[in-house]
């Protein structure tokens, strides 16, 4: 299957400038390519890895990926769906931030020297030395105002108001374009469709400026079954960084994917064969139970983001809060599986369990304590308690420190 027909299969083409004369110009040789990565935050996230794996799919069809860091532009701003203007941050944030971005790439190109090899850019070099002059001469002159106010990305910001600042980065992304097709021949821009004007804009400035035809190819937006995307200012996002988004935490949001979306991330994230995904795309239909599609998602994205290992310890983790079986966890698979519950860190060495279940907020007073163990409702590492005179010691504890309490089926608390 060529590549343009797998994303077709995937879904992950939104528009494409002339899909079959890209489609001839695919059939006559690899082609280079590019997607650029603003820093305007520490860490990317899993909205960046549909275009960080579209790089990926060229690359393994043969083409040339280029990753552009974008050290330049990310210290403007793009006004490319975004309802408000963006903070600016300092220079030497970006700068950090670029090179965190640079880490994370890293692993899902190949940066070797074949016909192939991915390169890394950071569009800093250029735009960072450029003259003001020199940028509104040479390609400036290019961008008729009317044409730049028809751009989406644009015109639903002028209502609310658009600065200078942000109404300039078309310019600057399709100056990026230039340059590569100047160094690298590159042919191609890819981006999420919110790019699109970007895209087509930096396409017109090598028609103008060189005479040369060049592409354009968007994928969509990914979104949550709310509809939301998942973007870095959209709330709730989900990290690339294992610090900011834990592997476990990681795991479950994708074993927590509704039945409606669990197909279009198999398509978007995983790299299994059209023939798997059908294959997964029925047992939803026929089994959505067995959620089949969703443990093999997870399964197929941790082991792609954070390795084999943490995919083992994400799934190690699942089973004992499924079953309740704690005693096998690791230390750090009890911090990592419980990082978002509430957490008390006791200091003494022994505390009575109904002064305990109120000092780690399970229950909001002594009295609900004594009716909560009368009751059988309360667990400790996996354990009902029903004793109301017992004191719960450290050395009793899982790696002689944490009480994993729980309190009904779905309430979970930490003791340290």
């Amino acid at each position: 299957m060529d590549i343009l027909r797998d994303l077709e299969f995937r879904g992950l083409i939104y528009q494409v400038t002339d899909r079959d004369a890209l489609a001839a110009r695919l059939a006559q040789g690899p082609i280079t390519l590019y997607n650029g990565f603003d820093p305007t935050s520490d860490s990317m996230t899993v909205g960046n890895l549909v275009t960080i794996l579209l790089l990926r799919r060229f690359q393994l069809a043969g083409h040339r990926p280029i990753a552009l860091i974008g050290g330049g532009t990310g210290l403007i701003g793009d006004p490319s769906g975004k309802r408000d203007e963006r903070s600016l941050n300092a220079a030497e944030v970006v700068h950090e931030w670029a090179d965190r971005f640079r880490r994370q790439l890293e692993p899902y190109l190949d940066f070797g020297d074949g016909p192939s090899g991915a390169r890394m850019v950071d569009n800093y070099d250029w735009l960072g030395s450029i003259r003001a002059i020199e940028l509104l001469r040479d390609v400036g002159k290019h961008f008729p105002v009317s044409y730049m106010l028809a751009k989406d990305s644009v015109a639903s910001r002028l209502e609310g108001g658009i600065s200078y600042t942000e109404f300039s980065y078309m310019i600057l992304q399709s100056y990026d374009f230039l340059k590569l097709n100047e160094m690298h021949d590159c042919e191609l821009q890819t981006g999420g469709s919110d790019q699109w004007g970007n895209i087509t804009a930096g396409t017109d400035l090598i028609r103008r400026t060189l005479g040369r035809r060049a592409f354009g190819l968007t994928c969509p937006l990914v979104t949550k079954a709310d509809g939301t995307k998942f973007g870095k200012t959209e709330g709730g996002a989900v990290w690339l960084d294992a610090n900011r988004t834990t592997p476990y935490q990681f795991y479950q949001f994708w074993i927590n994917a509704e039945d409606q979306k669990v197909g279009e991330y198999l398509r978007f994230f995983t790299f299994l064969e059209p023939d798997a995904i059908l294959a997964l795309d029925q047992a939803v239909q026929q089994r959505p139970d067995q959620r089949e599609a969703q443990r093999t998602l997870a399964r197929e994205v941790t082991t792609l983001v954070h390795g084999a290992e943490a995919t083992r310890r994400a799934e190690r983790i699942s089973q004992a809060l499924f079953y309740g079986e704690f005693s096998d966890l690791s230390e750090m698979e009890i911090r990592e599986g419980f990082q978002d519950v509430p957490t008390w860190h006791a200091e003494a060495d022994e505390t009575p369990l109904v002064d305990l279940l109120v000092a780690c907020g399970a229950v909001p007073s002594r009295r609900q304590a004594r009716q909560d163990i009368s009751g059988g409702a309360i667990y400790l590492n996996g354990t009902r308690c029903s004793d109301l005179d017992r004191v719960v010691r450290r050395p009793e504890g899982l790696h002689g420190r944490y009480q994993i309490v729980r309190r009904g089926k779905r309430n979970y608390y930490l003791v340290d």
